[in-house]
């Protein structure tokens, strides 16, 4: 897996204030959030990346750790140790010297069994006999993908699946969106030699509804009418997340017109009874196989 610069994916620079990469993961989740580009692979990779990135600089302990460790910033307390393990086994065993060729192998050195440990695609645990045995090193971290239609996206509800042959069960908080992703602490794989287990990573993903248009925590959605209904007013049954409203038209609606219903749209992530509105779209539906006496009647008001 190629390294991923967090900086340059917000656009900012390490000097960067946390009000900075605030501002910039905002701007750049307006753009690329996948509710705003239906389809669109890359910008539901570049979504993923985006948040990824987020979740590490937004947090100052996080990105202390990538400053200083860079891709490997997950690791970097088990490789101080290690290397510290390492100066211990030098000290005792040959004096002060650097390792041999046997002990790691033939032209590796520590850094390449440091990559071993924790790079590439979650690296492996086959050489760990090399280093020193009373080593602990957290257990590789585990990615999965979840679908969720929008309206189960919309209710805290519980959910129970299978991963690496273990049952996990979890509460889906409402609110969450197509891509997002959470991270279960210590349900990835075991540790090494007695290391804590590694974490789960759950990505969201919530394909187009046929009925509902998701931007952000609004909803839009569309509604037929009848010409007579536009017209002379009357009322119209729409449907929401939560079952159907009447909703009171007024007269002379034109075709297209939106309307909005507050507090109808989508559950604020985490933030309990909050929520955004929902915007319904009329499409007025001209009467077809009028009679002449209705024909007439058309007649007489253009006319008139």
């Amino acid at each position: 897996m190629a390294y991923i610069d967090y900086y340059k994916i917000l656009g900012v620079d390490k000097s960067a204030t946390q009000d900075d990469i605030k501002k910039a993961y905002r701007k750049l989740a307006r753009k690329l959030h996948p509710d705003l580009n239906p389809g669109d692979k890359e910008a539901e990779k570049k979504f993923k990346e985006l948040n990824e990135a987020n979740e590490v600089l937004s947090n100052p302990e996080n990105r202390a750790k990538y400053d200083k460790y860079g891709e490997n910033w997950k690791h970097g307390e088990e490789y101080e140790k290690a290397q510290q393990q390492q100066r211990q086994y030098q000290q005792q065993n040959y004096g002060g010297s650097g390792f041999s060729g046997a002990d790691f192998g033939e032209g590796e050195d520590f850094s390449d069994f440091f990559q071993s440990m924790f790079g590439g695609a979650g690296g492996g645990f086959g050489r760990s006999s090399r280093g020193s045995s009373s080593g602990k090193f957290k257990g590789q971290d585990v990615h999965a993908e979840l679908n969720l239609n929008l309206k189960d996206a919309a209710q805290t509800h519980p959910q129970t699946f299978e991963i690496n042959g273990k049952k996990v069960r979890i509460t889906i908080p409402a609110g969450v969106y197509d891509g997002q992703q959470i991270k279960l602490k210590g349900y990835g794989s075991p540790g090494f030699n007695g290391g804590p287990n590694g974490d789960l990573y759950i990505t969201f993903n919530i394909p187009v509804d046929p009925n509902f248009e998701r931007i952000g925590d609004d909803l839009k959605t569309k509604v037929s009418i009848d010409l007579y209904t536009a017209v002379l007013g009357g009322d119209v049954k729409v449907n929401t997340l939560d079952g159907s409203v009447n909703l009171k038209v007024k007269p002379e609606s034109q075709n297209g017109t939106t309307v909005r219903l507050k507090g109808k749209g989508f559950p604020v992530y985490k933030k309990e009874g909050q929520a955004g509105d929902l915007f319904v779209t009329y499409e007025v539906k001209l009467p077809t196989n009028l009679t002449d006496k209705q024909k007439e009647l058309f007649e007489q008001l253009k006319n008139s």
